[in-house]
């Protein structure tokens, strides 16, 4: 007879919840203006410090028990990301000089591979710019790769391509790589012949590279103690980086610079500027001084681009002329002609041709030139639209009228995708809430075919038994108090119905001039697949309704930023979709710090609120200039350092400094170790101040990625799994964890 040992009692005890880690108090006054601000966690900044690791990793620890009912969910969501994604795939070869360029994504690879093909040219130009039938998974004769991402990302805890350049013989490759996440990258110059590096090796440059025309030089960026790119410089192939020539540095604080070459390759065009004004500087290949002219200076406070270029004038001789995209009265910019001598002259006594007028309904986003045509891409109803004119007559009575790609849907998105500046088509990137990305190539219009033609070369397979038509997308539009009219856009299953019951998510952003543009979204399908509708509220800040929408919700008016997502929540509560009690909100990054401020205005609305790289703690990053970017911040947010009107009107909606005894909902905080733009100190003491105040129960979590940056981590397989750890949180939250029925891969 054998007998049962006795079991021990503590073993049968519910297991004891979680304990979130708590930071420790280390007072810090902070004084401006009059006003002292105690930060007790200001010491989580000192990313070198063991504590502060260690507290970081507990933070993760304690998301990770808080969430660990999730894993299901989110394997369920990365699979049916993953099972929706053709994994081998390629990108349309696009044409520059003589080679078809296209990437490749191999199934089970997390990074793509650059690859290129030679182009032939002929007497039928159209045949001559029709990309190459490149088959996924079957390599072509003659395929060359360039890059293959996954070997370089081999042993690396991060991966990423800062820009990449080929000369126009083709024989030179030069790409910039990122292999920690902090955006400064080591750029390398392969010979194509050969396959080998050159020796040249630049460390700590900034995005964007190209090569001069000539192929002996390459252009590259740095950026200052603040990640501020500053400098643009030169490095003459073969000789010592020490070396390499400041084409220009900008010394203004505030002023961002970036270049690149102007379409007919013939200058280099430097941008310098901020969101209110800017200033082009122009450095011809061709002038042995080496001398830069200045376009419009900054002190005329215009915000404008400038691109030069030959026009044929009446007599059939090329013209130099300058294509200004500006807003010189016209806030919503137009686009102007102008000969490059009248720019010598006062601004009061230059003579512009108007090429594309001012409209209060019609935001003019920027304009370029083929060797034939002009190219102007405007916003239009909220949705980015692309118009084209032959350069005949520009600027005169005999101006062509513009020619618009027309497309069958109310709500989309179509932009340039690239051009060159000698061929017959430019290319073009369409989608919608609910057609997969295509390609196309637009063929520009000639008198014989004055509509143009639209040419699809491609539209992103979707797998798992995807029918857009399962979907439905709606304009719809909320009321602010102040009686604005704030366009949404509201996305559901078609079996989803009106009776109060669903769950919903509110997703924002509504800063920069940015727009949150109809797109399509294949994680996105899980929520919808259970019953979640899904609203983008276009909320003042950003760019949807011209620029007075922007201005509206920016400086001293960015509280109608967080008001209107706010509207937009009562909206959805109001709508008879959604139950109000099941209702989420999203945002990333400026959006982060609209998730925080509507967490303290409004957390009885939301069920839950998830906030991406969250910027929560804005004054803290603004007052100090020495931190990245912040001196750039002050035309979005105004300077609080100057202006204690700007100060206090900051202070007033900060997250970090806003936290009150509430009954806040569950909220996840999402950012990385080496993000550069929104330091992971912000949403680390946001998260201590939310637990200390809180008066309810749900748990305030933050996950931290130690390897990633602005954008998460690199590889596509870790970016579907991040997004599926978010979509859980929102799903879990709002008890939509099941499909509806029919719904999910097929």
């Amino acid at each position: 007879m054998t007998s049962t040992p006795l079991q021990d009692p503590a073993s049968t005890a519910p297991a004891a919840a979680p304990t979130p880690p708590v930071a420790k108090r280390n007072p810090v006054e902070r004084t401006h203006h009059g006003d002292t601000f105690v930060d007790n966690y200001e010491w989580l900044r000192d990313k070198e410090s063991p504590e502060v690791v260690a507290h970081l990793k507990a933070e993760n620890a304690y998301q990770e028990a808080i969430t660990a009912h999730q894993e299901p969910l989110r394997e369920a969501i990365f699979q049916e990301i993953k099972g929706r994604t053709q994994e081998t795939d390629l990108s349309v070869p696009h044409r520059k000089d003589g080679w078809w360029y296209f990437s490749r994504s191999v199934e089970g690879k997390e990074y793509g591979i650059q690859c290129r093909v030679r182009a032939s040219d002929t007497e039928d130009k159209i045949a001559d710019w029709t990309p190459p039938a490149v088959e996924p998974g079957t390599e072509i004769p003659g395929e060359e790769v360039l890059l293959d991402g996954n070997v370089e990302a081999e042993g690396k805890p991060f991966f990423s391509v800062g820009g990449s350049a080929v000369t126009v013989d083709g024989n030179l490759y030069a790409y910039a790589v990122d292999n920690s996440g902090d955006e400064r990258f080591t750029l390398r110059i392969k010979d194509l012949r050969t396959g080998e590096l050159l020796p040249d090796v630049i460390e700590n440059i900034f995005y964007g590279v190209a090569f001069s025309p000539d192929g002996t030089r390459i252009f590259y960026t740095v950026v200052d103690e603040t990640w501020r790119p500053y400098q643009v410089k030169a490095h003459v192939l073969g000789t010592p980086v020490a070396d390499d020539l400041v084409i220009y540095q900008e010394d203004d604080a505030a002023m961002w610079l970036g270049f690149e070459l102007s379409s007919d390759r013939r200058y280099l065009v430097l941008g310098i500027g901020c969101s209110e004004y800017s200033e082009t500087r122009l450095l011809r290949f061709d002038d042995p001084s080496g001398a830069l002219t200045t376009v419009i200076s900054r002190d005329e406070r215009i915000l404008y681009e400038a691109e030069p270029f030959l026009l044929d004038g009446p007599d059939g001789q090329k013209t130099e002329r300058i294509l200004l995209t500006h807003n010189r009265g016209a806030v919503n910019s137009m686009v102007s002609l102008a000969d490059p001598a009248e720019l010598e002259k006062p601004l009061a006594e230059q003579n512009w041709q108007t090429v594309v007028g001012h409209s209060e309904d019609v935001r003019v986003n920027g304009a370029g030139v083929t060797v034939t045509h002009l190219v102007v891409s405007i916003r239009k109803d909220t949705i980015e639209r692309v118009q084209v004119m032959g350069l005949t007559g520009l600027g005169t009575p005999a101006q062509e009228e513009p020619v618009e790609p027309a497309f069958d849907e109310e709500l989309y998105t179509a932009g340039v995708g690239g051009s060159d500046y000698d061929a017959p088509v430019i290319r073009l990137g369409y989608t919608s809430y609910f057609t997969p990305s295509r390609v196309y190539d637009f063929v520009l219009p000639i008198a014989e075919r004055p509509a143009g033609e639209l040419l699809l070369r491609k539209e992103s397979p979707v797998l798992g038994g995807y029918d857009g038509s399962d979907y439905v997308a709606t304009r719809e539009w909320a009321t602010a108090a102040d009686g604005t009219r704030i366009p949404l856009s509201v996305l559901r299953h078609k079996s989803v119905r009106q009776d109060s019951t669903a769950a919903g998510l509110v997703y924002g952003y509504g800063s920069y001039e940015m727009s949150m543009d109809p797109g399509f979204g294949i994680a996105r399908l899980s929520l919808l697949d259970r019953g979640v509708v899904f609203v983008i509220a276009h909320v003042r800040g950003g760019g949807e309704l011209g620029r007075k929408w922007y201005d509206n919700g920016k400086k001293l008016a960015k509280k109608n930023t967080f008001t209107d997502f706010i509207d937009a929540t009562d909206w959805l509560a109001a709508s008879g979709w959604v139950n109000p009690a099941r209702i989420a909100a999203l945002g990333g990054s400026a959006g982060g710090l609209l998730m925080g401020a509507v967490a303290n205005l409004a957390p009885e609305k939301y069920a839950a609120i998830v906030a991406q790289v969250p910027f929560v703690d804005p004054l803290t990053s603004i007052l100090d200039p020495d931190l990245p970017l912040s001196a750039l911040e002050w035309e979005e947010w105004g300077n609080p350092i100057t202006d204690p009107d700007v100060y206090g009107y900051m202070k007033s909606y900060s997250p970090y400094e806003n936290v009150r005894a509430a009954a806040y909902p569950k909220i996840a905080a999402v950012t990385s170790f080496n993000d550069t733009r929104v330091l992971y100190v912000e949403p680390a003491k946001w998260v201590q101040e939310l637990r200390n105040r809180t008066t309810g129960s749900e748990p305030i979590v933050m996950k931290i990625e130690m390897d990633g940056g602005h954008g998460g981590a690199s590889g596509r397989y870790v970016q579907w799994r991040e997004r599926a750890w978010d979509y859980a949180f929102i799903a879990d939250a709002l008890g939509a964890t099941e499909l509806l029925p029919g719904a999910g891969l097929k």
